[in-house]
């Protein structure tokens, strides 16, 4: 979005602070053509050199009496009477404006607005608190492009803004702040507001704006997950349940579990992917055992086809086809050539 509309409605509530500038220099402007038709009418100078008498008389820099007749003289007394300290009053003010944290905090905003709109396939995550800031890590550990949404503008530009993170400061819960954090062409939204009724408005919202959409939310109880599902979330997690889940594999499988976490650390050079194959993927056609992917370093641990069949673990002679996902496990490096021979 490029127009006024597209700002956000924190940016709405700067637009005063725009628009004392622009007043400005519309008052300039408009004393600048005053004094050049008015020069122009009583002087019989041409365009251009009514204009450099409107201007030198103006800024009093006095290169060039403009008087050459009464009539002149009279407009000159009257043109600086109303002029000169309008014109001194106005670049003093306009000074002001552009030095206003406010001014420089709304360009700010504004290209990085811009900066979201050229964004494609990105992730948006709806809230800034702990499991907010622990998938901002992640996604940028995997150099995977998102957008922050969030209503504290003091933590959003106290974190972000260190790490070179897109946020748009608002309330998650209006569609205006999804738009403008591109839902339309997302690739998934993580909802982890506190409340569950905010979680449950923003899955329905996303839902409305792009059917497509890949949608985690959070929930606190059994309740608010059959509720959140409803709304159109594609996964809903419980922080308690989930992690009560994974002490209990803790307990009964320690050595499975802490396999399992070596991609999730930060210094891990290993990933656990989804790949979709796409149609124009080299892959297509092709059996398993044909792609090599082994002896590139890339286990695959499991194959979905389109209608849902699901071949776990692959056997090699299993033919791949456009809009398969492959499960892969192994080095990040390879795991992202597999990602790059899927794409073409």
């Amino acid at each position: 979005m490029n127009s006024w509309s597209s700002l956000t409605h924190l940016e709405a509530d700067r637009f005063a602070v725009i628009k004392r500038p622009v007043i400005i220099l519309a008052l300039l402007t408009l004393l600048i053509v005053g004094g050049t038709l008015g020069f122009r009418i009583v002087n019989e100078t041409s365009w251009l050199e009514s204009l450099y008498l409107a201007v030198i008389t103006l800024t009093t820099l006095g290169c060039r009496d403009p008087a050459t007749s009464n009539a002149t003289m009279a407009f000159v007394v009257i043109y600086l009477g109303f002029g000169l300290g309008l014109f001194s009053y106005s670049l003093f003010s306009l000074g002001q404006s552009l030095l206003d944290p406010q001014f420089r905090q709304f360009w700010k905003q504004r290209r990085m607005i811009n900066k979201i709109d050229s964004l494609k396939d990105h992730h948006i995550v709806c809230g800034f608190g702990r499991m907010g800031r622990t998938i901002c890590e992640y996604l940028d550990r995997r150099n995977r492009p998102f957008v922050v949404i969030d209503l504290d503008g003091d933590v959003l530009e106290a974190h972000c803004t260190a790490h070179n993170w897109l946020y748009i400061v608002g309330d998650a819960t209006d569609d205006v702040h999804l738009q403008n954090a591109g839902i339309s062409r997302a690739s998934s939204l993580a909802s982890v507001l506190p409340s569950d009724s905010d979680n449950t408005y923003v899955v329905l919202s996303a839902r409305m704006l792009n059917n497509g959409l890949q949608i985690v939310a959070r929930a606190s109880d059994e309740k608010a997950i059959q509720k959140i599902e409803r709304a159109g979330a594609t996964r809903v997690i419980s922080p308690f349940s989930s992690g009560g889940m994974k002490m209990a594999r803790f307990m009964i499988n320690p050595s499975v579990e802490s396999f399992v976490e070596v991609a999730d650390k930060h210094d891990s050079d290993l990933e656990l992917v989804d790949i979709q194959i796409k149609e124009t993927s080299s892959l297509v056609g092709k059996k398993l055992s044909e792609t090599k992917l082994a002896e590139q370093g890339v286990m695959i641990l499991a194959i979905r086809r389109a209608n849902g069949e699901q071949l776990l673990p692959p056997p090699g002679a299993s033919i791949l086809h456009a809009g398969d996902n492959l499960f892969a496990f192994g080095h990040a490096n390879k795991v992202a050539m597999v990602i790059s021979n899927c794409e073409e």
